[in-house]
């Protein structure tokens, strides 16, 4: 396992310079936010302008894209084609996992085996693989919904964040039997109060939590997620996060 950390913890900057901010925090990997809103990139950027994405995400100073985050808010067929195109950029730049969140609750079960399953399979043309985002307020935040999702599409893994399972209706709740599907990981403190806390004062279980993909033999980033706030110190609080990770591998 590496310590990694996405771009949008720097989301107030340009991509470039969130980039150089992460260098000079000591990160060697980072998990580009590819995003219709709120995104470093966007997809309908990818799918128009796909050299010029490329140029960009190589553009990293010294640091390794490990993954890319991925939302479309376009109707189909035009999100799969930005999809698609965004699957493309993840080969070129040699990513291996796209995130992208399940759908919201209500959502009929099948409808969304049938999304997922079409999602992997223009991934896996470009030998790239889906991770499920752990999240409140979606399918996914139910561990035992996410497995059986897994299970009803081959391919699908899992980007577990913790925080989600801490904070919000399930919290407390077990999801060890999410730890065999997960590609990707994403990281900040929580308490069962706040989605986000500073950087130790909160109840995730850093320790225990590489011990548990330790036995599944994860071997890929645990990527720090930690979205600016006014009254923080946004630096400080990352350069303790990456210590305090690499403490523990």
């Amino acid at each position: 396992m590496f310590v990694a950390a996405t771009s949008r913890c720097f989301s107030g900057l340009p991509l470039d310079a969130a980039l150089l901010q992460l260098v000079e925090l000591e990160y060697t990997c980072v998990e580009i936010v590819v995003h219709e809103t709120g995104g470093h990139l966007k997809p309908s950027e990818v799918l128009a302008d796909p050299e010029g994405a490329i140029v960009q995400c190589r553009q990293t100073h010294r640091l390794t894209p490990v993954a890319l985050s991925v939302e479309t808010q376009a109707p189909q067929p035009l999100c799969y084609q930005q999809f698609a195109a965004c699957c493309r950029l993840a080969k070129a730049i040699k990513v291996v996992t796209l995130t992208v969140r399940s759908a919201e609750l209500g959502t009929p079960f099948n409808e969304e085996v049938e999304r997922l399953r079409d999602l992997v399979a223009l991934a896996s043309r470009e030998g790239v693989r889906v991770g499920l985002l752990t999240e409140g307020g979606r399918m996914t935040e139910n561990a035992d919904t996410a497995v059986v999702l897994c299970n009803n599409v081959k391919g699908l893994g899992i980007t577990l964040d913790p925080s989600h399972f801490i904070c919000g209706p399930h919290c407390g709740g077990n999801y060890e039997q999410l730890m065999k599907y997960v590609y990707h990981v994403r990281l900040r403190d929580s308490t069962k109060d706040q989605i986000q806390v500073r950087v130790g004062q909160g109840d995730v279980e850093y320790g225990r939590l590489v011990n548990q993909l330790n036995k599944v033999h994860y071997d890929r980033a645990l990527c720090v997620d930690i979205l600016p706030t006014s009254d923080v110190d946004q630096l400080s609080e990352m350069r303790k996060i990456r210590l305090l990770l690499e403490s523990l591998l």
